[in-house]
């Protein structure tokens, strides 16, 4: 049996162990190093904007209305009128718009871990009538006047920037700010912050 075939298989055997050893002991792979950088207020003021409207308030109010069409006849001598009484209820909400916050308005320290959170103050969203409770209570028309066909939208019209007004003059403001604060704190601190500070504009 020649004896080169085993010379061959010798030869791949040390060729194979010099390799390893090479590898393992005269060049070793240098370690790995990684950085892990956090961004604690990108973080959380991402997750305050995608809140957009905070919506923390609603009130249920209702309102009579007495509006009254004058009308004049006969140059002027004679007076007819159209009258309407309405009594309206509708909903107001109010909220936090946090499409207006700026990227400095959100801000958490990384060794603290106390987020600074500056809100835009407290609006009313939306007004609108509770079809279901809004009627017209009584709805008079004087045998000289036309009737006035657009005086109950008016009426209604007028319901809903009394039921405004009427919402601007209660505490709602301070029931509103109290109500963003609590949710605002919450989403905060499941996000790592330790404590949270909110300043109003």
């Amino acid at each position: 049996m020649p004896l080169w075939p085993m010379f061959l298989v010798v030869a791949v055997c040390l060729v194979g162990t010099a390799a390893y050893f090479a590898s393992n002991y005269l060049f070793p792979n240098p370690p790995s190093t990684s950085t892990l950088s956090v961004r604690p207020s990108a973080t959380l003021l991402v997750a305050v904007q995608d809140l957009a409207r905070l919506e923390t308030t609603e009130l249920h109010m209702e309102k009579v209305i007495d509006l009254t069409d004058t009308q004049s006849h006969f140059f002027g001598l004679v007076e007819g009128t159209d009258a309407i009484l309405l009594v309206a209820a509708g909903d107001i909400s109010l909220g936090v718009d946090l499409a207006k916050l700026h990227d400095d308005d959100v801000s958490m320290d990384p060794k603290t871990k106390v987020a600074t959170i500056r809100l835009p103050a407290p609006e009313i969203f939306s007004v609108h009538l509770d079809e279901k409770k809004t009627y017209v209570y009584r709805r008079t028309t004087s045998i000289i006047a036309e009737r006035n066909e657009q005086l109950e939208t008016r009426a209604r019209q007028q319901a809903v920037e009394s039921l405004e007004s009427a919402a601007r003059e209660t505490d709602i403001t301070d029931r509103a700010k109290h109500q963003a604060e609590r949710q605002l704190r919450s989403l905060a601190t499941g996000l790592g912050a330790s404590d949270v500070k909110i300043i109003w504009r």
